[in-house]
């Protein structure tokens, strides 16, 4: 499975048209971790800010409205397809045209119950993949495992909801996910899914999925101009 790290996200001052064959991921990144309230209301203002440059709105941000299990759209251009996650410091929006995405972000210094929650809410494949991790990489395999799961779900639209044991991935020898390997049938099959990995900073991993063909990713960082409009 790719990875893509920190180093792979290209500072830009605007967003670059979105072509039909690609997916930008971008990575807004605080210089101090925030409390959720504060990190959510600045998530949703840079979402804000960039649908309303991909949507070729001046006035402001787009009107979002979400779909029957909450899943958000813009009315404005449906076509337009998004996800937001959010955790620490670091802020993960995906978008693509006529294909929904999923991205996931967590931070590892958060306190995770890695086996309790393994044991319940993972299959038992990988239940027992993470037993065997050593005991400094488990949380990391973990949040590995944890946000490729959440991207799937969330580009699926129904969240965790629809059962984090119901799409299975398979660790490496390196322990981070290697790839997926089963799904549950209205999820389609493995080969029908495309997620990349992401470790956008350090203690933080993520994941961005969708099902469909494979397109560019393309990684935009909010170059610090952009990063001050992006709070107006």
């Amino acid at each position: 499975m790719q990875t893509l790290t920190a180093d792979a996200f290209v500072s830009v001052a605007t967003p670059p048209p979105l072509g039909d064959d690609e997916v930008h991921v971008w990575l807004i990144e605080s210089a101090t971790a925030q409390r959720a309230p504060a990190l959510s209301v600045a998530a949703h203002a840079t979402l804000g800010w960039l649908l309303a440059r991909y949507v070729g709105e001046d006035a402001g941000p787009p009107a979002i409205a979400r779909g029957p299990h909450g899943k958000p759209y813009v009315p404005l251009l449906p076509e337009l397809e998004f996800n937001l996650s959010h955790s620490g410091r670091c802020t993960l929006i995906a978008l693509a045209r006529g294909q929904a995405v999923g991205v996931d972000v967590e931070r590892s210094d958060r306190c995770w119950s890695v086996d309790g929650i393994a044991r319940r809410y993972f299959t038992a494949s990988e239940s027992r993949a993470l037993a065997q991790v050593g005991d400094g990489e488990r949380a990391n395999a973990f949040l590995s495992l944890w946000t490729c799961k959440e991207a799937v779900l969330k580009a699926i639209g129904s969240g965790i909801s629809f059962g984090l044991d119901r799409v299975e991935f398979a660790l490496s020898t390196n322990s981070r996910v290697d790839r997926l390997v089963a799904t549950a049938d209205e999820a389609g099959t493995p080969a029908e899914w495309e997620v990349c990995a992401i470790e956008p900073s350090d203690g933080y991993f993520g994941a961005v999925a969708w099902r469909g063909p494979k397109r560019s990713v393309r990684t935009l960082r909010a170059a610090p101009m952009a990063a001050t409009a992006f709070a107006e």
